[in-house]
């Protein structure tokens, strides 16, 4: 595609600039898809839309995604993962393909209003042991380039979201400071942020903390007070949130940039895969912290500030993620993976109450469950079979069908595999211990699912597969022809 020309650009930007409210919301969700059941991203943009969610996080630059937000009036923060940053980090002309893709083809009027674009996922994170520390500046100034090129570096904004542990954990708020091996990265960092008029961003994860460490009092990960706050000085903490967000001021603060604006990237609650995660706990955070950042009474070192931005992690469960976190990775969202609230949440945003997924085309309602007939000694082998392919974390310790009993145990992993298996006939016969059935096993909170009709649910990663190859040949043809020169 061509690069546009500077009028057009000017009248696009005009345009998405008088698209933009006023009044701006300070909830988004992030949208993933990691999952086996996908919505057609049309039907999830009318969810978006239906709940007046007027900004979405995306961890890529899905095309399917993209090309259903576009003419909607969301506000678009789309992401590059971190193993392309060593490609976007070393070739310009990569970088310039990249942005010619993603943002400029959505462009437009009636486009998708892409605001931000995140240069990696929390690049810095401790475990990545330093893989990505020394990419993500090149890549930065890199895509910055690439945007000035496509005249939209005046409103598109490039972002870095990083994990909480980008800083160290201190007793106090006030003592907070970025790792050592960070300061120097983090000071070209920040000092890029404030020039081009970027915020920090940053995720927090309350659960996290109280699920690593079994000393970290429960009612400080809530919003509901404490018997345990935490007083440094003349300020007093009673919920984690807090304590997290002004460790980071702290930090910002001691390389000069105590005012710079913060985003929260992500910050939510599981509802299901281990101790702690369950709907109650879920619905309690959540809300408690929609409340608490529409107070408007911001945190005792930034006192009275207006609501900050704010992404719930996340929209949709994503039953395809690793476990390697733990099993309650596949559970953050606010809805089901098929656009069903979870339980009742006021986001304050106009509604009262999540509104959900409408016209959303289900497999006809049948299961497959455990045959009463057969003899079921030998089923484990089939039961470890169906849950290395399906989801099947809710039967584990803490899940919501951990109590289902052993039959109840064998029903829900090979209706699991049988529903990704759309519901094809030979994937519920496990040797003639599985059988059909057309009346609902689900028990309790433990729901057995049925799986949705989108045939279409692997295209948009191969699309993004796609767009990764064609940045490599594109790299490889370059230096091929610079050497043959």
């Amino acid at each position: 595609m061509l690069e546009p020309r500077l009028g057009g650009v000017l009248f696009v930007w005009l345009v998405c600039w008088s698209m933009a409210p006023m009044v701006e919301s300070a909830i988004g969700v992030n949208w993933g898809t990691i999952s086996f059941h996908r919505l057609k991203p049309s039907t999830v943009v009318d969810l978006l839309r239906g709940n007046k969610i007027q900004k979405v996080k995306l961890f890529e630059a899905d095309s399917d995604v993209l090309k259903a937000l576009m003419g909607s009036g969301i506000q678009v923060m789309v992401g590059i993962p971190n193993e392309m940053l060593p490609l976007l980090s070393s070739s310009p002309s990569a970088s310039d393909l990249w942005v010619r893709q993603n943002v400029s083809a959505y462009a437009g009027k009636n486009g998708a209003d892409i605001r931000y674009i995140a240069v990696g996922n929390e690049p810095f994170l401790s475990s990545y042991n330093g893989q990505f520390d020394n990419l993500v500046m090149p890549a930065i100034l890199n895509i910055q380039q690439s945007l000035v090129k496509a005249n939209l570096a005046g409103y598109v904004k490039l972002v870095v979201p990083c994990n909480a542990d980008a800083y160290e954990s201190a007793a106090l708020p006030s003592q907070g400071a970025f790792r050592p091996e960070l300061t120097q990265i983090m000071t070209q960092l920040v000092q890029f942020l404030n020039s081009n008029g970027s915020p920090f961003i940053v995720n927090i994860y309350p659960f996290l903390s109280l699920y690593d460490n079994t000393d970290f009092p429960q009612e400080y990960a809530f919003f509901e007070g404490t018997t345990h706050p935490v007083t440094d000085g003349s300020n007093v903490y009673t919920n984690a949130f807090d304590g997290n967000y002004d460790t980071l001021v702290a930090a910002l603060s001691k390389l000069g940039y105590g005012q710079m604006p913060i985003v929260i990237g992500e910050i939510g609650w599981p509802s299901d895969g281990a101790i702690g995660a369950n709907i109650t706990a879920a619905r309690v955070f959540n809300q408690g912290l929609i409340n608490h950042i529409a107070s408007n009474k911001g945190t005792p070192l930034r006192p009275g500030t207006p609501p900050m931005d704010v992404y719930l992690f996340s929209l949709l469960d994503e039953g395809a993620k690793s476990v390697l976190p733990g099993n309650f990775e596949r559970h953050w969202g606010i809805f089901s993976f098929d656009g069903q609230a979870k339980y009742p949440l006021n986001l304050g945003l106009g509604n009262k109450e999540l509104r959900n997924a409408k016209n959303v085309q289900y497999l006809p309602s049948r299961w497959c469950v455990a045959n009463p007939s057969s003899d079921l000694t030998n089923v484990v082998n089939h039961m470890r079979l169906a849950c290395s392919v399906a989801d099947c974390t809710t039967l584990n310790y803490g899940g919501s069908c951990n109590e289902i009993g052993e039959k109840g145990n064998i029903s829900y992993a090979f209706n699991s595999y049988y529903q990704l298996q759309m519901q094809d006939s030979r994937s519920c016969d496990f040797d003639g211990l599985g059988m059909v059935t057309f009346l609902d096993p689900s028990v309790g909170d433990c729901r057995f699912l049925v799986g949705v009709t989108d045939k279409n649910s692997n295209s948009s990663t191969s699309q993004t597969t796609y767009q990764w190859w064609v940045l490599v040949l594109f790299l490889i043809l370059h230096w091929t022809f610079l050497l043959s020169m």
